[in-house]
């Protein structure tokens, strides 16, 4: 649900990031649900209302299911083992990122994943060690969302689905695809199936047991902005905008530094 992401709000986030839409973001950081709603919606959230119940609905899930659970999980987990599930699994999403880099013209990226795939997956036993990052072959996660985005449907309404989570229009669009180009779809146990998806759940909600204290004030809020500010991250590519302290001829005045102007 953390849509596999480098959050700009709140960086520790990162490891939720490979779950596509699941309850793990939706539930994660809920309760301000019940807070009054201003009546100008805003632009990229017309339906803040409706999303807002959906949320509170999320949270009760998360509350009495999914965190405790979690929670047991982290406790018992030694951290490196709890480290292998959480790259196992990104493993697998590499295949996803592959086809969406060629659905958007992104040859080089297609590359690096497949790389990242195949040095993983042999080198890294299964996947269970992220040996391809340690070489310096990084990480660039593509998903369906992201290749609307590229092929023209750059705004989206925000929506909130049940059980999945913050979302848009155009990514709840292409979470069929983005569920058809997980390997473990195609697992033909159903436990086993149902299992791996269980665990992948799992151990992203526990990666974000200790980040739940970094949200203040409205949470719904809070997160929403977050989702929308890493999608378009995402979208952009790590594209923000000039940063003028990037540029070269930029220069501090001393008299940036001394006690008056601190005074000030």
């Amino acid at each position: 649900m953390f849509n596999n992401f480098q959050w700009r709000l709140a960086p520790g986030l990162q490891r939720a990031a490979t779950l596509p839409l699941t309850l793990t973001v939706a539930a994660v950081l809920s309760g301000c649900a019940g807070q009054s709603v201003d009546t100008e919606p805003q632009p990229e959230d017309p339906w803040e209302g409706f999303n807002r119940k959906v949320f509170a609905f999320n949270d009760v899930l998360d509350r009495y299911a999914l965190r405790p659970v979690a929670s047991g999980y982290h406790t018992i987990t030694p951290e490196p083992v709890e480290d292998s599930v959480g790259h196992f699994f990104a493993n697998l999403g590499e295949v996803r990122t592959v086809l969406n880099s060629l659905l958007q013209g992104k040859v080089e990226n297609a590359s690096r994943s497949t790389s990242r795939l195949l040095i993983n997956t042999t080198v890294g036993v299964g996947g269970l060690f992220d040996v391809a990052t340690k070489m310096d072959i990084r990480r660039q996660q593509e998903d369906f969302g992201q290749t609307f985005a590229a092929w023209g449907w750059q705004d989206s309404r925000y929506l909130v689905l049940p059980f999945f989570g913050p979302s848009t229009l155009r990514d709840a669009s292409g979470l069929p695809a983005n569920m058809a180009t997980y390997p473990v779809t195609y697992v033909d146990d159903d436990k086993t199936r149902i299992g791996l998806g269980a665990l992948n759940l799992i151990d992203k909600r526990a990666g974000l047991l200790e980040q739940e204290d970094l949200v203040q004030g409205d949470r719904y809020r809070f997160m929403r902005d977050a989702y929308l500010q890493n999608r378009a991250f995402r979208i952009n590519d790590g594209e923000t905008g000039d940063d003028p302290f990037a540029d070269d001829d930029f220069e501090f005045d001393d008299a940036d530094f001394s006690d008056d102007s601190a005074a000030d």
